[in-house]
């Protein structure tokens, strides 16, 4: 898969006002400051399609963008210490309600490869497996390690996320580490997606 073209869609606060569409939705979650407007960046070859912030919890909304073949909505970073419990409560229902009413084709999970996942990583996994979501697991920031700790870590971090070793891809916006794989996950889970409509 190639994206040739990517724009920004809508942003939306309410479940009353997610963006409805026919194309394929690829959710992209992960704690605050994980670097998931990074990533998106990287995947539409643009450096300023998704804001990012070196603020963590900027994302207070859903993000929806056009990447033609899909839509890819970016949801709020959990997990921020420095916010109120009502708006964590806030955000948390919005994620819900948004996993559960909107056809996901994918969930892109992302955690930081330098650190353990935290209790919210391991909830959010929990939540995908207890409601059949369709998902995958990146861990960004690859860049920040040397290349023969990379694997080690992907083997911890699996372990402690109870996720195979091979549904896990490390990535790094800085050096497009990861990018290629990612792209190619999305594309096997639409056309999987397409293929069982049709049978």
């Amino acid at each position: 898969m190639k994206i040739t073209k990517a724009e920004f869609i809508t942003s939306v606060a309410s479940a009353d006002k997610f963006y409805k569409t026919d194309k394929p939705i690829i959710a992209v979650a992960g704690k605050s400051n994980v670097g998931k407007s990074s990533l998106i960046n990287m995947l539409a070859n643009q450096k300023k399609l998704a804001k990012t912030s070196v603020t963590p919890g900027r994302t207070r909304l859903i993000n929806y963008f056009d990447f033609g073949e899909f839509v890819l909505a970016d949801l709020p970073g959990y997990g921020y210490a420095k916010v109120s419990k009502a708006e964590k409560e806030k955000w948390g229902a919005l994620l819900e309600t948004f996993l559960q009413s909107q056809k996901i084709r994918l969930l892109v999970s992302l955690v930081d490869i330098r650190h353990d996942p935290t209790s919210d990583d391991k909830m959010m996994i929990n939540y995908l497996y207890h409601y059949q979501i369709p998902f995958v697991l990146v861990a960004t920031k690859a860049d920040k390690l040397g290349k023969t700790k990379i694997k080690p870590r992907l083997k911890e971090i699996s372990a402690e996320l109870r996720v195979g070793i091979g549904d896990i891809t490390a990535s790094s916006s800085e050096n497009g580490l990861g990018k290629q794989e990612i792209l190619s996950l999305i594309e096997k889970a639409i056309s999987e997606q397409e293929e069982s409509q049709q049978e």
